[in-house]
């Protein structure tokens, strides 16, 4: 069983369409759909059906049943656990669910290998090469509670970024909504034709010579937004190699990390209140730029 989550950025596309991207052809999509192993959100769907944001769409043996899933040598710490959720800390270089370019060694293939007798449901995303702290549900229940606290904006998600530049004052809010660019497919921006509400706060943790830390906020969760929304007051993400600049402190990614995840259990009301520390190779690039080498 693979099943995957409809991003904000997804919304509003056909159930074919949406899953002709993660599974490398429309033909292959419509197969599944009229062979009745699709679900949304538990409910059979036609083709036809027009997918909206964090739903929850499942297909049965679309991808290499769970005892065929061989578990790579990723290994992915688990910070927080129940029978309900767990907190990890995701390294970069893994996406999130099978896509085209990324059939397989997925993190909720890789989770799903470790953990055949659970469900998987990926409340939230992390960029491929951004790290830090992701939650986990075990079952459907707590997964559409988790997403519902998401959407009311009671889950606090803290990064940690190191961007070029400095800003204006020590703290500041970025308001504007951000879809897929006009001229480009790849990358999200402000400048779309399919524009969704954005919220990104920051403040500043330390000044340096030619970059500043700051810890980063989201109220909204878009595709890219952090690195898009800091990229337009000037301010792009150290490394990003689409809306910054590549390699800086010899960076192999965007200096970009989910150091805090804040929210209440749905299940006991116990508050979860996690942080991570910084990577490895984001330590080395901070204390780089610390020394005053140039980016």
């Amino acid at each position: 069983m693979t099943e995957i989550v409809v991003s904000e950025s997804e919304s509003g596309s056909r159930l074919d369409a949406f899953l002709a991207a993660h599974v490398g052809s429309r033909t292959a999509a419509q197969k599944a759909i009229s062979e009745g192993r699709v679900t949304v959100d538990g409910e059979s769907r036609q083709k036809r059906w027009i997918v909206s944001n964090s739903e929850v769409v499942r297909v049965a043996s679309l991808v290499p049943t769970k005892r065929e899933i061989t578990p790579t040598d990723v290994t992915i710490p688990v910070v927080w656990s129940d029978s309900h959720l767990a907190v990890i800390d995701k390294p970069i270089g893994l996406v999130a669910h099978p896509a085209p370019g990324h059939p397989t060694g997925t993190l909720s293939q890789i989770l799903e290998a470790n953990h055949p007798e659970r469900e998987i449901g990926l409340v939230h995303r992390l960029d491929r090469d951004t790290s830090g702290l992701l939650v986990v549900a075990f079952d459907d229940s707590t997964l559409r509670d988790l997403r519902s606290a998401l959407q009311d904006r009671t889950v606090v998600r803290e990064y940690t970024a190191l961007v070029m530049g400095h800003p204006r004052s020590s703290e500041g809010t970025v308001d504007a909504p951000i879809g897929r660019d006009r001229n480009s497919r790849t990358r999200m921006s402000i400048r779309t034709d399919t524009p969704r509400h954005a919220v990104t706060h920051f403040e500043v943790i330390e000044t340096l010579a030619d970059a500043t830390l700051l810890r980063v906020r989201l109220e909204t969760g878009r595709t890219h937004q952090i690195r898009v929304h800091l990229a337009e007051v000037g301010l792009p993400v150290a490394g990003d190699p689409v809306y910054g600049k590549a390699g800086a402190w010899s960076l192999g990614r965007q200096f970009l990390h989910a150091a805090r995840l804040s929210f209440q259990h749905p299940k006991t009301g116990e508050l979860i209140d996690l942080s991570s520390p910084l990577p490895e190779d984001l330590e080395s690039a901070l204390e780089s730029a610390r020394r005053g080498d140039r980016p």
